[in-house]
């Protein structure tokens, strides 16, 4: 059995409805980052640190302080409008959500959007407490749909997720995201796609 994984939050939800809230694109982007840096850094420290946690703690650090409507607009994001086709045209493989926020939090997400009947599993790096690009977080989807890593493929809009995946034994396939590129150290992935339908073509 051949296992898709998609990265959610950039990859498949849109996050630029956040804007309005956290004071335009720019804005949003630096929270983001300062939220992945916060997260890396108390997986390195062996401090772990969950995703609410980091996303509050980067508005603090930005001088915010509306985590109540961020959280609540992070619930309600939509996907990119290539999202859908691009699922519908891989229903041929086995499909599988993998983020680092809650299991709660995707959930709500997949069912505002209505996907959720799309993906056989819907897995939180959150529930091994080891947030990718960590390689306990990609076990997770091996260990639950009970096939060896090398089976499973990791689509993502992130160079450090791509590289994350790569070093734990999984394949890639990288969709550039505005904004986005792979880390150029290391492995790279065989398939690169401007967006999720190109990736699907290059799969199918």
């Amino acid at each position: 059995m051949s296992v898709i994984a998609f990265d959610v939050n950039e990859t498949l939800l849109d996050l630029s409805p956040l804007d309005p809230l956290l004071g335009g694109a720019e804005v949003r982007r630096r929270w983001f980052a300062q939220m992945l840096q916060i997260a890396f850094v108390g997986g390195l420290t062996g401090n772990y640190v969950d995703f609410p946690t980091a996303q509050r703690a980067a508005l603090t650090m930005l001088g915010l302080d509306n985590a109540a409507e961020v959280a609540a607009q992070m619930r309600e994001l939509p996907l990119h409008p290539d999202v859908v086709p691009a699922l519908e045209r891989l229903s041929g493989f086995a499909l599988v959500a993998l983020t680092n926020s809650p299991l709660a939090v995707v959930t709500e997400q997949f069912e505002f959007n209505g996907v959720t009947g799309l993906f056989d599993a819907i897995l939180s790096a959150d529930d091994v407490r080891a947030l990718k690009p960590q390689a306990r977080a990609y076990q997770h989807v091996g260990d639950t749909l009970g096939v060896p890593l090398s089976q499973v493929r990791l689509v993502a809009a992130h160079g450090w997720d791509i590289a994350g995946a790569l070093a734990a034994g999984c394949q890639g396939a990288f969709v550039r995201r505005p904004g986005q590129e792979l880390i150029p150290i290391g492995p790279q992935p065989d398939i690169v796609g401007e967006d999720l339908l190109d990736v699907a073509d290059a799969l199918v």
